[in-house]
């Protein structure tokens, strides 16, 4: 049976779904026709609407909800965000990366277009995302360029790429714990944070809301890393859409190997507590985000 909390999990993908569906067609780039026009478009889309969870629009959506404003008009945010997720995963794939042929069930970008074509997909994505937040026709000049400026430190070479760089130099050596939780904060941790950023941001919330929801994020972001280091050794290719155990044969250190898989359990959700415990700032409204964060910490891919 469907509970309240998965209806809700089901109209914000619904929403952003339908956000990405528009954004990649063509008509949105009228008066810009050139012959590469299409290629990108097709295999943008092709990972942008390749499922996954949507959780960092989800959370941007529902941090604006809590903060008083309208989720509709924070769309645009919360589809640059995950434009921005979508990027980094098609660039993770590259034979130069993660060098991975499969992800969400589904061959790679680079396996369906080439690695060329995959690079610049992933750099569509990205201008993409920020036209996309310059462009929000609901939100003033101020918002888009708060938005917009938190969304760049996200995932720029203080964040999101930093922690990519940090991944890579992890793999064949064996780094300590302190560098790994560093290397996840800013790979996975910093775009999460940038959702509640921007969800507030779009709501026009007060700094402790920010700042409470912000936290939220930090440790939910880290626990979601920790369990997806759990499930590269215990899960399957199956469920998980991607094959599994790339991090030992990368020789990669992380939680599972530097502290075992049942302390890696306990750290995690001693985050996913930690978390809920920052949202008492949202009262009787938090019930779907204290939700989110246990289903995030129990999930199986």
């Amino acid at each position: 049976m469907m509970t309240g909390f998965d209806e809700r999990c089901r109209e914000y993908a619904e929403i952003i779904n339908r956000a990405a569906e528009q954004y990649m067609n063509a008509d949105m780039f009228s008066g810009r026709e050139s012959t590469g026009l299409d290629r990108m478009l097709e295999a943008m889309a092709y990972s942008l609407s390749n499922g996954g969870k949507r959780i960092r629009p989800m959370l941007a959506l529902e941090f604006c909800r809590l903060c008083g404003g309208e989720p509709e008009k924070a769309v645009p945010f919360a589809l640059a965000l995950e434009m921005i997720h979508t990027y980094s995963l098609i660039h993770d794939d590259l034979p130069c990366m993660d060098n991975d042929d499969m992800r969400r069930g589904k061959p790679s970008s680079h396996k369906v277009f080439g690695e060329a074509d995959a690079l610049l997909a992933g750099d569509g994505l990205l201008t993409l995302a920020f036209e996309t937040v310059l462009s929000a026709p609901d939100m003033t000049a101020e918002q888009k360029s708060a938005a917009g400026l938190a969304l760049a430190k996200a995932a720029g070479c203080s964040g999101m790429i930093a922690g990519q760089v940090m991944d890579l130099a992890n793999e064949g050596r064996k780094a300590e714990l302190d560098e790994v939780a560093k290397t996840d904060r800013l790979k996975t941790g910093e775009l999460i944070m940038a959702a509640a950023s921007m969800g507030c941001i779009a709501a026009n919330a007060d700094e402790d809301k920010t700042s409470a929801a912000r936290e939220y994020c930090a440790d939910i972001g880290l626990a979601f890393q920790i369990v997806d280091d759990i499930l590269d050794v215990t899960g399957s290719t199956e469920l998980l859409g991607k094959p599994v155990g790339s991090d030992g044969e990368n020789e990669k250190s992380t939680y599972v190997s530097l502290l075992g898989l049942e302390r890696s359990k306990e750290l995690a959700d001693e985050l996913t507590e930690k978390a809920k415990a920052a949202l008492s700032v949202f009262g009787d409204e938090k019930e779907f985000l204290i939700m989110l964060a246990d289903r995030l910490a129990d999930r199986k891919n």
